[in-house]
């Protein structure tokens, strides 16, 4: 891409992002304590929407980055003021939460398609013994295959081969981690529901802040969640690639889990991908092995950047 076309498509990004210009915050108490729902999270600031109300507001608070999107934070106003029709906020962060229920989103579109039958899927050559994992996936039968919708903000008219998600790991790849960074916040400020963002997240943070990325990650999954029966018995194969940044999500919040020692948590998430993807690209089945097995991720550290890598493209 050239670099006329890359700025002509970020251009398209940044115009999803912002809403009209707003003067002052009618109707809101700033001296209670109020809850936001975090958007996108900056060098030193975050933007945020009140919660259950449209006002949107750029939040100044120490230890602005250990919040996150999609995230709802209660904070104790100190400041209110407004520059450029926009208005601020600062102020001190008393607790974070992650309900995505109660962020005001509108779910995402399930697709109802085939029916799946496991005794028509490939399980290996024939003669060939069926694995552990797969007998009660096959014993249960035939079930609907579903297709999540997939949510990618800014598309540009001009350039529609542009991907804000290839273009942040090309700014990954090429040592420019913060531009990547901002990149990603920008797709979450336009559309926290673009489930690819927080998994690239947090694959941004995993390798040295285990603890932040699995926040990334539960919120995709939260968020992703909410267009899913409970319980919900479907499956969302890997081969529709709309279903990709869901289990992305799964896959990584599986791995920080295993990561930070949560074996019994992490065995289910593995598991569950599993009834969801019999295919298994991610590779799901070996993980499973290891974690009932309690090896940890440091005695598995050869392999781990390519289990990583699963969670990508």
């Amino acid at each position: 891409m050239s670099r006329r076309s890359e700025v002509s498509s970020r251009g398209a990004l940044k115009g999803a992002l912002e809403p009209e210009p707003q003067t002052g915050t009618p109707g809101l108490d700033f001296t209670q304590r109020v809850e936001f729902v975090v958007l996108a999270v900056r060098e030193r600031a975050a933007r945020c929407r009140v919660r259950g109300a449209g006002t949107i507001i750029t939040l100044r608070a120490h230890r602005i980055w250990h919040i996150f999107p999609g995230e709802i934070v209660v904070v104790r106003p100190h400041k209110e003021w407004s520059f450029a029709g926009h208005s601020y906020l600062s102020g001190e962060i008393e607790s974070t939460t992650l309900d995505a229920a109660a962020i005001g989103l509108q779910p995402l579109q399930l697709e109802e398609l085939d029916m799946w039958d496991p005794h028509q899927h490939y399980w290996g050559e024939e003669g060939e013994r069926i694995e552990q994992w797969a007998e009660p996936i096959i014993a249960r039968g035939p079930r609907r295959e579903f297709r999540l919708q997939h949510m990618l903000p800014g598309e540009d008219t001009q350039d529609p081969f542009w991907d804000p998600i290839i273009e942040a790991m090309e700014l990954k790849d090429s040592g420019n981690s913060k531009e990547a960074c901002n990149v990603l916040m920008d797709l979450c400020q336009a559309d926290l529901r673009c489930l690819d963002a927080h998994a690239h997240l947090g694959y941004l943070a995993f390798d040295h802040t285990p603890k932040e990325a699995i926040r990334h990650y539960a919120v995709g999954l939260g968020i992703g969640g909410l267009s899913l029966p409970n319980p919900f018995d479907g499956l969302l194969p890997w081969g529709y690639i709309d279903n990709r940044p869901f289990l992305r999500c799964m896959h990584g919040y599986g791995l920080c889990l295993w990561r930070l020692g949560r074996f019994d948590e992490a065995e289910q998430v593995f598991e569950k991908m599993l009834w969801l993807n019999p295919t298994d690209n991610q590779g799901a089945r070996f993980l499973v092995e290891d974690i009932r097995a309690r090896v940890t991720w440091a005695d598995r550290a050869p392999e781990n950047a390519a289990t990583q890598a699963a969670t990508l493209p």
